[in-house]
């Protein structure tokens, strides 16, 4: 069992930064993989970023490549997203997820966050 709590949304104005973080119960947290995703009214979950648990293997979705960067630090069993670059199309509900499996896919996840609102103005 995981217990993910998010934290660090906002509102921040286009081309402004925020830093989420994903702090993780458990005493394995290096074993699992975080993901993050995000998601608006209407639309489905959006996949944003994954990091592997010990080796640290990063991916990214094509929306945020070279904005966003996804870290770790395995003795804090925490997950950061730092955010660069917002613009008003970030804009969402940002979800951490853990799953022992790294996947971009949101069905492979099987622990989520409860989810922090970014709000991004123009």
């Amino acid at each position: 069992q995981v217990l993910l709590v998010e934290s660090g949304g906002g509102l921040v104005q286009a081309g402004g930064s925020l830093r989420l973080s994903c702090a993780a119960s458990g005493r394995t947290f290096d074993n699992y993989n975080i993901g993050w995703f995000r998601q608006t009214p209407g639309k489905e979950r959006e996949f944003v970023a994954a990091i592997g648990g010990s080796v640290g293997f990063t991916f990214y979705g094509d929306s945020v490549k070279g904005r966003f960067t996804i870290s770790r630090d395995n003795a804090k069993n925490t997950v950061y997203l730092q955010m660069n670059s917002l613009k008003p199309e970030d804009t969402a509900v940002y979800y951490c997820a853990a799953n022992t499996r790294l996947t971009t896919r949101d069905s492979e996840y099987n622990y989520w966050g409860q989810g922090t609102q970014v709000t991004v103005s123009s």
